[in-house]
């Protein structure tokens, strides 16, 4: 495959978190081309708050851990920026705040079928994906998207990549 300048090579980002054995939160963004081979990968030292930023921060500790502290860490250090984002943590939709790039939720029939009115949902290969309707960047770079991956293309696979890359992240820390 012959690239031109990367401007139309289909780049997706695939950002998840685990939890650590100590309740500690890990994040790794895969960013990888429309075949789905790697491109880039970047993940974060555990992120663990404290007591007094759990009172503090209360039910929106979550997806500030997750939108602010982590994705936003996350798309600011990798060099090959994606086109568009994929989370499967529904409360990761808080990084859409923070960054430029269409963020869009992988969806399961049961999410679809509880879906808030401030969701459009797509298909997407085999997947769903559901996007913030009021953000008019994430349609556009879905709908674009869409045509360039194959119908037969699980979505859902690059994730299982990227826990078992923090995984082995976890595993070496601990070792060390």
């Amino acid at each position: 495959m012959v690239a031109d300048g990367n401007s139309n090579e289909l780049k997706l980002g695939f950002l998840t978190t685990i939890e650590c054995p100590d309740g500690a939160l890990i994040g790794g963004l895969l960013v990888t081309n429309h075949f789905g081979r790697p491109l880039e990968f970047q993940c974060t030292t555990p992120v663990k708050p404290n007591r007094t930023q759990e009172v503090l921060y209360g039910p929106t500790l979550v997806p500030f851990l997750l939108g602010e502290v982590i994705g936003q860490t996350l798309v600011e250090k990798i060099n090959v920026k994606p086109n568009l984002i994929l989370i499967e943590q529904e409360q990761a939709i808080e990084l859409q705040k923070h960054i430029t790039i269409p963020v869009a939720i992988l969806s399961d029939l049961e999410q679809i079928l509880d879906e808030k009115d401030s969701f459009i949902c797509e298909q997407v290969g085999q997947n769903r994906l559901r996007f913030d309707a009021g953000h008019k960047a994430g349609r556009t770079a879905i709908e674009t998207t869409s045509k360039k991956i194959p119908g037969d293309a699980d979505l859902g696979e690059p994730f299982e990549r990227v826990r078992e890359a923090l995984n082995e992240a976890v595993k070496m820390g601990s070792s060390r």
